[in-house]
């Protein structure tokens, strides 16, 4: 049977890159239905009165490193040649552009990952190539769920590379796998009717994998091998569920009376690694995997269900089908057991994961921790949806050093005690507003922020609600609402959150909003989004008192054509920067310039990696260094001295693409079929950008 036409799912109307099928499939169609926020928040009203403000606390790189495990900046730092660990050392980029002195790549629409001159690359692992010793190698013709669970998942997003101690150029790469799009895994695929086995494949193409690679002295090739630590997490593995949402009343299932064992993990976007050896995951577009929701009998969940867009009917992965914990009318409290942060201990392949619900189930693109001088351990995450929030937690909790069973048994609890907030924030001129992206002053976009806190959860677990009218197991499992009652300010698309290791600034990627000011219906421009249908998205900075309430903050860079009036690069001459579009996933490498990848370029343009210098007189300047791709998009940037990693996502992925009619071959070319991988880039001389 063939492929039955794309032409059935919602069409864009040109305000993003991204296909209709992949819109369909990761995140349900989300910016074709009518925002989920439909809260009527202040956007830039005055800020509500908060806790007292704390001196400012500076952290850095070395907090960090004194209290982490193996891998503690795995985005930051690496080991040489000899294995020996490579210290950062913070050397502003500045006018000698250091760490950003390779050749733009110039905008492109090939079937390749395009890379300067000069470095080289390779596919680390790709899509369904064996991650245990005793998995069969891929075969698309031929795949079977036994088979997919024990090889590399689909669609790689968030990566993390863990120095492995004792153990010279050796790694851990850990890689969650977001979503499957079974149009392009199965030749003669029935998306109305597919198999039980492609709905088994498809379950177990979710999740993560951790792998162990290998490097080679004067290269940053790495190679996988079949170490004691490969491990794949699928939509079938068993989580603990912690916090205030453990054991109540809206997580108990039918199958888990105790409300605590979770059955899998899937929709994981990006996420972070933490300073005691552990990788965080968020969960992010969980709604399109449950089915039925308007059979849904309780009259009093319409409202919540409505909040996280959970569409009626049946969903486009089936799962229900075979799986009745998908089925909403069946177990209706089953999606309120997803949508958290996860953790998982990639040292011990026995572990069960945890899902943090202490810090609040969303559509959490990520979690990064930050940690300040003083040993308060900071988690920032965004939610991304058009006008939803950012967010931070602030741990009661310290890090114990150590790398023994004690200190990491404490350590994953450390993100289960601790404050939950949500920001609101104010311009500094509101006045000169109007949606044009104008830049207000010489200053460009500048306001004040606080963080507002939701709920208080101790170290007994138990939670105390922040918010008058919700109790703390509401606010855990139903955060967006909680969000809504203080007046949190709504963003365009607020995905990942990074704080820079050196200077302790924050950074956000708020990746577009085309429906930001479209008509009276919805939030109109404001400072920190200041451009109506905005297609192009930008990068804000903030200057957070980490353990604290109050931050200011500015536009970094306000994207898209640098020729267009309605784009800012720091104040930095736009005829020298790079067209960035869509900014998704950031990171920083060693000299403290920002990396930024892009989902859905705008700009009619493959989807990239862009460096951007953040100090000295170059501050703003932006430079492409990669390209993806045909279809892909471009995610899990690892930044180090020696190599950068991507993850190449959806290569080929087009409304008319099918596995008879490919539109990329890559990773393996000639006549092959697409497959998401993990890529690696690397300078002849064997360092990044020196």
């Amino acid at each position: 049977m063939m492929s039955k036409p794309l032409a059935l799912f919602v069409k864009h109307d040109g305000q993003s890159g991204r296909a209709s099928v992949t819109c369909a499939y990761k995140c349900g169609n989300a910016c074709f239905h009518e925002a989920p926020n439909t809260s009527e928040n202040t956007y830039f009203g005055d800020i509500v009165s908060s806790l007292n403000r704390r001196g400012l606390i500076k952290g850095g790189a070395a907090a960090v490193l004194a209290v982490g495990v193996g891998g503690a900046l795995a985005a930051c730092g690496d080991d040489d040649e000899s294995g020996a660990a490579v210290t950062p050392t913070y050397t502003p980029a500045g006018a000698a552009g250091t760490g950003t002195d390779f050749t733009a790549v110039a905008p492109n629409k090939e079937d390749a990952i395009v890379i300067p001159d000069g470095y080289q690359q390779s596919v680390v692992i790709r899509w369904g190539d064996p991650v245990l010793a005793d998995a069969p190698a891929f075969d698309f013709e031929r795949q079977t769920a036994a088979a997919q669970a024990k090889q590399f998942g689909y669609n790689n997003d968030f990566a993390a590379l863990l120095p492995i101690e004792g153990q010279p150029n050796s790694f851990l790469l850990v890689v969650n796998h977001e979503y499957t799009t079974g149009p392009h895994m199965f030749r003669g695929y029935n998306k109305d009717a597919p198999t039980d086995e492609q709905i088994a494949i498809t379950k177990a193409a979710h999740g993560l994998t951790v792998i162990e690679v290998k490097g080679e002295p004067g290269s940053g090739k790495l190679t996988p091998v079949f170490g004691k630590y490969n491990r794949r997490i699928t939509a079938d593995t068993e989580f603990l569920l912690t916090g205030p949402a453990a054991g109540g009343m809206f997580t108990q299932t039918g199958a888990d009376s105790s409300g605590t064992k979770v059955k899998g993990t899937f929709a994981n976007c990006s996420g972070g690694v933490t300073p005691w050896g552990t990788v965080l995951s968020g969960e992010e577009n969980f709604h399109g995997y449950f089915a039925n929701s308007d059979k849904v009998s309780d009259p009093t969940g319409k409202p919540r269900i409505k909040r996280y867009g959970f569409a009626k009917g049946a969903t486009l992965n089936q799962w229900e089908r075979t799986d009745k914990r998908f089925d909403m009318a069946s177990e209706p409290n089953e999606p309120n057991r997803f949508g958290y942060v996860v953790e998982i201990d990639p040292w011990d392949p026995t572990s069960t994961p945890v899902k943090h619900s202490a810090m609040g189930r969303l559509k959490h693109e990520g979690a990064t921790i930050y940690v300040t001088e003083n040993g308060e351990v900071v988690s920032y995450t965004g939610d991304d949806e058009r006008f939803d929030y950012m967010y931070k937690f602030i741990s009661s909790r310290k890090i114990k050093a150590g790398t023994g069973q004690a200190s990491m048994r404490h350590n994953m609890t450390i993100l289960d005690a601790g404050t939950l907030y949500v920001a609101k924030l104010t311009g500094d001129h509101a006045d000169k507003i109007d949606g044009s992206g104008t830049v207000p002053s010489d200053k460009g976009f500048t306001g004040k922020g606080a963080w507002i806190p939701l709920l208080e959860t101790g170290t007994d677990g138990k939670g105390k609600s922040l918010v008058d009218g919700m109790s703390a197991e509401e606010v855990a499992v139903f955060t967006r609402l909680a969000a809504d009652k203080v007046g949190a300010t709504k963003m365009d698309r607020p995905e990942d959150f990074e704080a820079n290791p050196y200077t302790g600034k924050v950074y956000v990627a708020l990746t577009n909003n085309d429906n930001r000011g479209k008509d009276d219906k919805v939030a109109g421009p404001d400072e920190a989004n200041p451009r109506k249908l905005n297609k192009n998205g930008q990068i804000l900075e903030i200057t957070d008192d980490h353990a604290g309430t109050d931050f200011t903050w500015s536009l970094l860079l306000v994207c898209g054509d640098p020729a267009a009036a309605d784009t800012y690069f720091a104040g930095y001459d736009k005829t020298k920067v790079s067209p960035i579009s869509c900014p998704d996933n950031l990171a920083f490498d060693v000299y403290g310039n920002l990396w930024i990848s892009t989902d859905g370029n705008a700009l009619k343009s493959n989807d990239g990696l862009f460096s951007v210098v953040l100090d000295g007189p170059n501050r703003g300047q932006t430079k492409q260094f990669l390209t993806v791709p045909r279809g892909a998009e471009t995610c899990g940037p690892i930044v180090t001295e020696n190599r950068v990693i991507v993850c190449v996502q959806h290569p080929g992925e087009a409304d008319d693409a099918t596995p008879e009619n490919p539109l990329s071959h890559w990773p393996e070319g000639g006549a092959a079929q697409p497959r998401p991988a993990v890529a690696v880039v690397w300078k002849a001389n064997g360092r990044i950008g020196v």
